[in-house]
């Protein structure tokens, strides 16, 4: 096998212009992810499933002539199906589920050109905002092996983080895009509900607050996936008015001077951790001097009320997804299928009433409209990722049956992410800050429903002021 000895020197769509000039094949590219993954995977362990051979056989098949032609790939091990492989949802219970058909998303990917190679790890069901999954074990950070990479789409930027790929495949419920992107250094975007497709057997995740897209080194990578991918699917339940121009372009110019609010207490009124609020002002100053106007302003929010009817929904669909898989396996619960929170998460959700579900629902689409009064005054919305920096491993347990002390865990250091899952609006995370200790924090960007051109201008316009995609964490593949 041989590699390709310049990889890091390019993102995704400068490794896809390789391959249509023809000065690197896809092969080559396979060949170095691959390599890289053996070598750093045993250290991370970012990679749950290696599809190698199916890589292969996609190549030898022929790729389609999409924008990311030859680039290798890699997808969460929840929800998005590829046919003929396991997808376990990081849990015991799914271990042999294999899928007969592809997701939507992935047949977007595949058309796009992009050469999947694997799924990376994810905790049980998605439910919490750092990967340490029973059945796989932790994935590790690679700028510290000692702490965690975020969740739940942690598999996905530790593989960024590490240099096996320079986009990965993610999904948002929560937090599970920008949080695992804020912890490794690399850029995250949340897009818009209904921007991307979750069919073919869902049409909305967790009453429409989860979503998925991509963790990338670059904001071009990101911005030009999303234009490969989005776009509603015939049956979608919802959909989002289309972009004006192609999202690449918008983070290949800078935006027009914005107004942009700022805020960093937490919902609940508590304060995070100074690091965060340094992390905060710190790219408040950077945009100031890019020559936006930046003013301390927030909405006023319910924390309780909203934290109520996140478990409600969450609860209720964890309930679902595990009565269905075991009326599939014609059997009842068993010890070991599950996890503790996931367990308690499914007990409380099969408790909710239609009448709760339904005024969970509507506390969400106020909460929505909210917002969209108050972008009527602002662009953006400036405020944390999380609570405070990366956590070690082994902090917040899904293992745990001190439910109190996991669930304040939890509501501390990620308290800001879920309302814009809540209203479905544009949300990412920019990797513009590191601790003293080396440690990443991202910055959390939000703008209006249906408005990524802007956050992807923004982000350009800051990626081009302060570069990210050459620092290196200590754990690099190559």
């Amino acid at each position: 096998m041989t590699g390709f000895k310049d990889y890091d020197d390019y993102d995704a769509v400068g490794l896809a212009g390789l391959v249509a000039n023809k000065d690197v094949s896809a092969e080559e590219l396979l060949d170095e992810a691959i390599a890289r993954t053996e070598r750093i995977n045993p250290a991370i362990n970012a990679v749950t499933h290696k599809h190698y051979d199916e890589a292969r056989a996609a190549i030898d098949a022929g790729l389609p002539d999409g924008p990311f032609k030859g680039v290798p790939f890699l997808i969460k091990d929840l929800h998005l199906l590829l046919t003929g492989t396991v997808t376990t949802f990081g849990s015991a219970l799914f271990k042999d589920y294999k899928a007969d058909h592809d997701a939507t998303l992935t047949e977007r990917y595949k058309k796009a050109g992009l050469v999947i190679f694997g799924k990376t790890n994810t905790p049980e069901f998605g439910l919490t905002v750092t990967t340490e999954p029973r059945l796989f074990g932790p994935t590790k950070n690679p700028w510290s092996l000692d702490h965690s990479p975020g969740g739940s789409s942690g598999g996905a930027s530790a593989a960024v983080a590490a240099g096996i790929v320079p986009l990965a495949n993610a999904s948002d419920g929560g937090g599970s895009i920008r949080v695992p992107a804020a912890t490794t250094g690399t850029f995250g975007m949340k897009p818009t509900r209904g921007r991307t497709p979750m069919g073919p057997d869902r049409g909305e995740g967790w009453a429409g607050q989860s979503i998925s897209h991509a963790i990338s080194r670059s904001v071009r990578d990101n911005a030009a996936l999303l234009d490969a991918t989005c776009g509603t699917a015939p049956g979608d339940p919802y959909e989002v008015a289309p972009p004006v121009r192609p999202f690449v372009e918008d983070a290949a110019r800078d935006p027009r001077p914005l107004r942009i609010a700022k805020w960093t207490t937490r919902p609940d009124g508590t304060t995070p951790d100074a690091e965060v609020i340094k992390a905060v002002d710190d790219a408040a100053k950077l945009c100031e001097s890019l020559g936006h106007h930046v003013e301390e302003a927030t909405v006023e929010i319910d924390a309780a009320e909203l934290g109520r009817a996140q478990v409600t929904l969450i609860a209720a669909n964890t309930a679902l997804a595990v009565d269905a898989r075991l009326a599939m396996l014609g059997r009842e619960l068993q010890q070991g299928d599950l996890e503790h929170s996931t367990m308690l998460m499914a007990e409380i959700g099969r408790s909710v009433t239609g009448p709760d579900y339904v005024a969970a629902t509507q506390f969400m689409h106020q909460l929505g409209r909210r917002f969209a009064g108050f972008h009527e005054t602002y662009d953006v919305y400036l405020c944390p990722v999380l609570g405070m920096p990366p956590v070690t491993l082994g902090t917040i347990d899904m293992m745990s049956e001190d439910t109190e002390t996991y669930t304040n865990l939890l509501r501390a250091y990620c308290p800001y992410t879920g309302m814009f899952n809540m209203t479905g609006q544009p949300s990412m995370s920019v990797p513009l800050y590191w601790t003293d200790k080396g440690l990443p924090v991202g910055t959390m960007f939000t703008a209006k429903f249906g408005d990524e051109a802007t956050l992807f201008s923004l982000a350009g316009q800051l990626e081009r002021a302060r570069p990210w995609a050459q620092k290196r964490a200590p754990h690099w593949a190559a």
